[in-house]
């Protein structure tokens, strides 16, 4: 297990993040960039060794009620990894362009990273919705129900429907 030191270290290596102190000498770091409501990447990282990432729209890594996955037993290249993940999933716009506020090690997680969530119908049916080729795309399926030009659209959208996330 890393120390809450190598942790901080590890995290605060990626520029695009920025560093807050919260109480009980736990730390969290803010993407204040992006493009979802969401800006806290790393939440309560705390001396004991504990923390979280922000991994709700990653779609493979476990997640809480908030979508955040416990790094307490991750290693150094897992957690660099999953913080990369998290970044370029906050940035939404799915580009394959090297970005050079992301250390070297987020530029590959970035590129092939899908950036999916997933919803249900009023009735029950599963959707999802896919950022893609600077569009976000809503399937029930395979079917392609529609196609919003930003985030804050189709979660309009997805509100005014009634859907909820799955």
């Amino acid at each position: 297990m890393l120390t809450f030191q190598q942790k901080i270290d590890i995290i605060a290596s990626f520029p695009v993040l920025q560093r807050k102190d919260v109480s009980l000498g736990r730390v969290n770091f803010h993407f204040e960039e992006s493009v979802h409501e969401k800006k806290t990447v790393a939440y309560h990282l705390h001396p004991n060794g504990n923390g979280f990432v922000y991994a709700a729209l990653l779609g493979d890594v476990p997640v809480d009620a908030k979508g955040m996955a416990n790094i307490r037993d991750y290693s150094e290249d897992e957690l660099r990894k999953l913080v990369a993940r998290s970044i370029a999933s906050l940035s939404g716009d799915g580009s394959e362009d090297e970005d050079d506020s992301l250390t070297d090690a987020a530029r590959p997680e970035r590129k092939r990273l899908p950036v999916t969530e997933q919803w249900l119908s009023p009735g029950g049916e599963p959707y999802t919705l896919l950022f893609d080729e600077e569009m976000w795309y809503l399937y029930a399926e395979d079917q392609l129900d529609m196609a919003f030009e930003s985030y804050k659209e189709a979660l309009e959208y997805l509100a005014d429907e009634e859907f909820r996330r799955g």
